[in-house]
């Protein structure tokens, strides 16, 4: 069986440095066995996804929003804890959309943060999860995702 690194490599996805905070909190808490991420935003090196869904972003841009909140989070994962593979599950996803009010696929959104974390991580990457509609987000990005991980204590 391959490492989550090696599955990163074998999808194309080197990780970017973890972002830093924007306001008054840690990006990431571990407690006990936990490792609690911070939200992570839709964001590549270049710069953040913005937009707002049913407006002027539609499904396919938005899953790929969430899939680069999905690699934000993972590289917070490193960040935290050094090799992902001291990962051991990913417990519970919470997703934001930034979205129309008639805009009614937030769980298919989602989906590209809770696809990737499969992918990488394998069954271990199958998790609980909320997806919730947001009339605005943080510096106006599509999608903020927060996760609970269970590590190697």
């Amino acid at each position: 069986m391959s490492t989550p690194e090696e599955r990163l490599t074998e999808l194309g996805i080197t990780l970017p440095p973890a972002m830093n905070p924007v306001a008054n909190y840690v990006p990431f808490v571990i407690t006990g066995n936990q490792l609690f991420i911070s939200g992570q935003v839709s964001a590549t090196p270049d710069g953040r996804i913005s937009g707002r869904l049913g407006e002027t972003m539609d499904l396919p841009a938005g899953q790929s929003a969430a899939r680069h909140c999905g690699i934000n989070l993972i590289a917070q994962c490193k960040a935290a804890v050094g090799e992902l593979s001291k990962i051991k599950r990913v417990v519970k996803l919470g997703g934001f959309v930034n979205c129309h009010p008639l805009f009614t696929e937030i769980p298919q959104v989602i989906n590209g943060c809770s696809d990737l974390m499969v992918e990488v991580f394998g069954e271990s990457g199958r998790h609980a999860r909320s997806a919730v509609a947001c009339p605005t987000l943080p510096l106006g990005v599509a999608v903020e995702i927060d996760g609970i991980f269970e590590i190697e204590s």
